[in-house]
């Protein structure tokens, strides 16, 4: 099979292209650096032209509420030129729980996102992951203060980025599902208590105040962001990864 991988030079889509290509297909990574432009629609039809499946992997630039702006344009841009020259599957990645935090814009964006592949006429297959382990430093640089950070008790699933582009690659090749595979690491934490054992194995001098108010995932309630129960589990502990 061929694969168009649009965000195929990130994180993720560069172990995407990779996993698939070392499985035997053809993937060909696209980004605004290999002349893809998804919101300008600049290079898109030639990018999707001789694809068998559409893999959109970009991220919008913010997390603000212009991130709807980006998702909607990309998507509409994205699924009328995969449309036109007949791509029989699209996926895309977005997150455990993410119909469950309305009070984010940038999971309000993934939410229309979701839909407008729902609604459009290419069969689909939605990969949703938990929190990535990678971006654990990111949060806690969120919340920090001086020395404190301050983090909640949000129960969190991190799962490794080299299990995403795994499972992504893996659904990618399969037949479209038209729904949800959701996807997590193997064990819980609450964030509060990752934000510790994340600063102790890292030597970093840095403490952890619990803040139920701090940071956005304050905004999440309850186990949300945690498996549900059909989810593919990775094998990679947050533990194994820190180390």
């Amino acid at each position: 099979m061929k694969f168009a991988v649009i965000g195929g030079t990130g994180r993720i889509g560069s172990r995407v292209v990779e996993n698939l290509n070392a499985a035997g297909h053809q993937a060909v990574p696209h980004s605004p650096s290999t002349g893809v432009d998804i919101i300008t629609g600049q290079g898109l039809e030639a990018a999707v032209a001789d694809a068998d499946a559409v893999i959109n992997l970009a991220n919008s630039p913010t997390f603000d509420e212009a991130s709807l702006a980006f998702f909607r344009t990309s998507m509409e841009n994205l699924l009328a030129a995969s449309e036109k020259v007949g791509v029989r599957h699209f996926v895309v990645l977005s997150i455990v729980g993410v119909d469950q935090v309305p009070e984010l814009d940038y999971y309000r964006a993934k939410v229309l996102q979701e839909d407008l592949l729902k609604a459009g006429p290419i069969p689909y297959s939605i990969v949703r992951a938990t929190q990535f382990m990678e971006f654990m430093d990111a949060t806690l640089s969120m919340t920090t203060e001086g020395d404190t950070v301050r983090l909640p008790r949000t129960p969190i699933q991190p799962i490794a980025a080299a299990d995403v582009s795994r499972f992504v690659a893996e659904v990618a090749a399969g037949s479209p599902v038209n729904g949800v595979v959701n996807i997590a690491g193997p064990d819980v934490y609450p964030l509060d208590e990752l934000g510790r054992l994340t600063l102790v194995a890292k030597s970093d001098g840095r403490s952890v105040v619990t803040d139920d108010t701090a940071g956005m995932f304050a905004a999440v309630h309850g186990d949300v962001l945690t498996a549900p129960e059909d989810a593919r589990i990775a094998p990679t502990r947050y533990t194994d990864w820190l180390s």
